[in-house]
């Protein structure tokens, strides 16, 4: 039998595959995305601990230094999921295609794409951390501790690259419940080092990094094992990584403009969280426990945009375009129900959840602040999110691209410019550069998907 025809045969067997071409469209998009929402929790879950922990025992400097280092972490985390984007869009499509031999050289490109990457981006991250910290104009009270954490976190950043990578793969083929598993095992290991190496080993900022590393190490062994062993069309056959360079071409086709967006966005909250430190240690502190309460908030909404991705994906490889857009329009009142539903509880209690992170009376006003304005705001970014899921699952990752470094980038720098120079410079007004790019977003959004749809873009499988 010939390897086509085994990867057909394979491929075509049922287990914990989702084909997304048929049956409920709402019941796809919920079971899909509940595991991936459950995982972020835990993956947030882990990275909260983290804060909660410096701000709870070791000190306010190295809770604002930690937590204010996410744009530095997400600028190089960012492009590679941007681009790892890219192959989970290639083989959603070809699993809607029924491809099963182009999905097993996608794997084996993904993967050898993934070992490089790591590498190159470890050191990176790595010699430029410095420079990233100088940019940000981090204070030198919290400087050398913000730069231990992420000399340590790039050192070891494969694991999470790897990680990302193989859980992209598995979603692709509608499988979003084992890097759920992953996340949930690894979330509990990774909140038992944190107390055991900043409590009780007293490594402060160091102890927590290590913490995370180990844990995202483990996360990639697991997600390693699964591709090796796995029954089905993505099985990884080892050692046989290879380049298949028209495979290649598609993922960088999609990749490449989802990694600059995520990446140049990243580089620009660099420069929006200058503007923070700009007004000092507590003002500091509260936009740290504020993003961490973010994150929170923005999880429902990417997890239904993943999900749309995948089932606009594989609609499109069996080009059923009505199904496809059905989908969106399900996703979108998905995501808007949803954080409708969680945005009053946060407001409401927005002071006792920011003093879970840190008891620091002025902390606690300015985090408190920021829940109360920006949150309304998050409805507007459902759509945002949704939108370009869509595009992405059709291949279009270019007209995303275009949208959010404009709104986000463009947009929102000179937003700040004018506010800090010529307007105002409080520290409200620049944090409502966050809102203002996402009006401004959606806007886009709404009027190009309504004109456009889902046609302009798509990747071709031939």
């Amino acid at each position: 039998m010939s390897l086509s025809a085994t990867l057909k045969k394979i491929g075509s067997s049922r287990r914990s595959d989702v084909d997304m071409t048929e049956g409920n469209i709402w019941s796809h998009i919920i079971l899909f995305a509940l595991p991936l929402l459950v995982g972020s929790l835990f993956q947030q879950l882990y990275n909260t601990v983290d804060t909660w922990v410096l701000g709870r025992y070791v000190s306010d400097e190295a809770f604002s230094a930690v937590g204010s280092v996410g744009p530095i972490v997400n600028m190089l985390i960012g492009f590679f999921t941007g681009f790892s984007s890219g192959a989970s869009v290639v083989i959603s499509q070809y699993y809607g295609a029924k491809r099963y031999d182009q999905i097993d050289k996608a794997v084996r490109t993904a993967s050898l794409i993934t070992l490089v990457a790591g590498i190159v981006l470890s050191v990176l991250g790595v010699v430029l951390t410095p420079t990233m910290l100088r940019l940000m104009k981090m204070p030198e009270n919290v400087f050398a501790e913000a730069k231990t954490y992420l000399t340590i976190y790039f050192a070891g950043i494969i694991g999470l690259m790897i990680y990302n990578m193989g859980a992209g793969i598995l979603r692709a083929i509608g499988d979003s419940q084992k890097p759920f598993y992953f996340l949930a095992c690894t979330a509990v290991i990774n909140i038992v080092l944190d107390l055991l190496f900043a409590i009780k080993f007293k490594m402060g900022v160091a102890g927590v990094a290590y913490a995370t590393i180990i844990a995202q190490g483990i996360s990639a062994v697991l997600v390693i094992i699964t591709l090796l062993t796995h029954k089905g069309c993505i099985r990884l056959r080892a050692p046989y990584l290879s380049l298949d360079f028209s495979i290649l071409k598609k993922i960088i086709f999609i990749g490449i403009p989802a990694a600059l967006q995520l990446f140049i966005t990243a580089f620009s909250n660099v420069f929006v969280q200058s503007y923070i430190n700009f007004f000092g240690d507590t003002v500091m502190g509260g936009w740290t426990a504020y993003t961490k309460i973010d994150q929170f908030m923005f999880m429902p909404m990417q997890a239904v945009a993943l999900a749309t991705t995948t089932f606009v994906g594989q609609n499109l490889g069996k080009k059923n375009m009505e199904r496809a857009e059905r989908g969106v329009s399900v996703s979108l009142l998905i995501s808007l129900i949803v954080t409708a539903a969680i945005m009053i509880p946060i407001m409401i209690f927005s002071p006792y959840m920011v003093k879970f992170f840190n008891e620091n009376e002025e902390i606690i006003a300015y985090g408190s602040d920021f829940l109360k304005y920006i949150t309304p705001f998050y409805l507007l970014c459902c759509l945002n999110q949704v939108y370009a899921g869509a595009l992405r699952g059709a291949g279009n990752s270019r007209t995303p691209m275009i949208i959010m470094l404009f709104s986000f980038v463009l947009f929102r720098q000179a937003y700040l410019f004018v506010m800090a120079n010529y307007i105002s410079n409080t520290v409200m007004n620049v944090a409502m550069a966050y809102p203002a790019g996402w009006l401004l977003c959606t806007l886009i959004y709404f009027i190009y998907y309504k004109s456009v749809g889902l046609s302009r873009g798509k990747m071709k499988l031939e």
